[in-house]
């Protein structure tokens, strides 16, 4: 099993505010939907419009191997986020770690597990890395106080 982790990241809302704001995903269409056009490169808009997201799941498009589903795995109040792949060539799973700070801020990391044989590492360990350090980094540009 390999692991790629987020830096630690700083909210400014409390660590209630933001596991409710993912432990149901369809907030994340809100999320989706609101991202001005301009602000996507033009290479990545279908894939962004191809994001399909439900309650308690999310299907991405993933190239090659065709959509990969996470679906929600565990809950942990406010603490924890896991999702687990569904239909994914290679068993893997999203968690986002929240650490409450205080009142007004926690801290969050996101944590990518995937079980992968030792001689594709090297192949994918840079994208899997970029994926977890650019969710990571998004979070706290996210509004949490409305």
């Amino acid at each position: 099993m390999a692991s790629f982790n987020s830096p630690v990241s700083i909210i400014g809302a409390n660590a209630e505010k933001v596991y409710a704001r993912y432990s149901n995903l369809e907030n994340l269409s809100t999320l989706l939907a609101n991202i001005p056009a301009d602000q996507i490169p033009s290479d990545k808009r279908d894939m962004l419009d191809n994001i399909k997201v439900e309650k308690d799941s999310i299907s991405l498009p993933a190239g090659p191997v065709g959509a990969i589903r996470l679906v929600m795995a565990e809950r942990i109040e406010p603490t924890l986020i896991r999702l687990q792949g569904e239909g994914a060539p290679v068993p893997l799973s999203l968690s986002l770690h929240i650490t409450p700070i205080d009142a007004q801020s926690c801290e969050t990391s996101v944590e990518i597990d995937i079980e992968i044989p030792r001689m594709m590492l090297p192949m994918i360990k840079g994208t899997l890395q970029k994926m977890a350090d650019q969710i990571g980094a998004i979070l706290p540009a996210i509004p949490y106080n409305d």
